[in-house]
């Protein structure tokens, strides 16, 4: 028999629904862009030098004192399928080694959650002007552009490397925007086809058109409502991918708060709720002033007290952000949420002022530390350490 204690640390709040919170990480998409638009800048790139995925002593912060036990890790399409042999099944073996580095580490290292994050919305061959630049994968009126089914082959491979990692999560794309919704979800299915014929029952996340975000996934004439929902995973472990920011234009970019998780998210929540659906927020944050400090929290309690969404990243920690900032400060120098983050003057960082003021007071107290990552997420504990 358990005892009460450890009882009551199995057992969820009643309105707990959020199974996996923490950062997105990034670093793996860095030293590629250029001022004139040079393509091939950066690449491959130099690693610890140019890029980095994840710094492990800052994961260390964030698993064992914050008790997170998700990390979003972002890399490039161009670094792991080099132009020379294109997207698909033949990787830089030396750079594969590098990331999956840093996905043990966050895994089997820390016993946490890792969602792998091509940041490269669903674009290929040029990431030098991102997000704008590269060909949009699948667009058969493009010459140069990769096609579905080499984006179907990249992931059968990289499912098929990550198939016995059952805390490994499959993210399909970072924010496809500027393209056909129909498209989207054509890349998807076959993604989630190839990763399910590699016999990788993990689960995935699949992100909608327009930058996948939740503000706008039921509006305009092409929207992400009318299609995404018909999806098929013979496995029913694939969740939805959004993405939302708190500023004017939901952006990221400014420091003012004005777009509440209430009324922007309304639509989405119902449309997952009318499908079944669970979803995660895998980019949001906010500015460090009194206005985003209640609106973010807002945010975050609103994820909580809905069951359609099951798992969180805050944008963003990461190796190489230095002083400068991933989110929300008209780009001001306010650090990010990497742990032992300094803003320009060598003040306190966002780490200081969102992470450990607004945001870790909000992290569940109870989280899934074991099994599978699942839609139908798991038990529910207290930090195993």
């Amino acid at each position: 028999m358990k005892s009460s204690a450890l009882l009551a640390t199995l057992l969820p709040s009643v309105s707990a629904t959020i199974y996996y919170a923490g950062v997105a990480e990034s670093g793996g998409e860095f030293g590629v862009w250029s001022a004139d638009a040079t393509p091939g800048t950066g690449l491959p790139g130099t690693f610890g030098v140019e890029y980095q995925f994840i710094d492990e002593a800052a994961v260390d912060v964030h698993v064992d004192q914050n008790h997170l036990n998700l990390f979003r890790i972002a890399f490039l399409l161009e670094r792991m399928c080099p132009l020379e042999t294109g997207l698909g099944s033949t990787f830089d073996e030396t750079h594969f080694d590098h990331f999956k580095d840093a996905v043990d580490y966050v895994t089997a290292t820390k016993g946490a959650y890792a969602i792998l994050d091509p940041h490269s919305y669903m674009r290929y061959n040029d990431p030098s002007s991102q997000p704008y630049s590269g060909s949009v994968i699948g667009n058969t009126s493009d010459p140069t552009a990769a096609t579905t089914e080499q984006f179907a082959a990249f992931w059968g491979e990289l499912a098929g490397r990550f198939a016995d990692n059952e805390k490994v999560i499959f993210g399909l794309m970072n924010e496809p925007h500027d393209m056909a919704t129909d498209l989207v979800l054509q890349n998807n299915q076959a993604a989630i086809d190839a990763i399910r014929a590699a016999g990788a029952e993990n689960l995935i996340i699949m992100p909608g058109n327009s930058w996948t975000g939740g503000h706008s996934w039921t509006q305009g004439s092409d929207a992400n409502s009318a299609i995404m929902h018909t999806f098929v995973d013979p496995l029913e472990n694939t969740a939805i991918d959004i993405h939302e920011y708190l500023d004017v234009d939901y952006s990221g970019l400014h420091s003012e708060c004005v777009s509440d998780a209430e009324t922007n998210l309304a639509e989405l929540t119902a449309w997952l709720d009318e499908h079944n659906l669970k979803a995660f927020i895998t980019e949001f944050g906010a500015h460090n002033n009194t206005g985003c400090d209640t609106m973010l929290a807002d945010f975050v309690k609103y994820m909580a007290d809905n069951d359609a969404y099951i798992g969180w990243t805050a944008w963003a920690a990461g190796p190489f952000w230095g002083t400068a900032s991933p989110c929300c400060t008209d780009d001001a120098q306010y650090g990010s949420l990497e742990p032992g983050s300094k803003a320009a003057d060598g003040g306190d960082s966002l780490y200081d002022t969102v992470w450990l003021k607004v945001l870790q007071p909000l992290v569940p107290t109870a989280l899934q530390w074991e099994g599978p990552a699942s839609v139908k997420g798991g038990e529910l504990v207290g930090f195993p350490g």
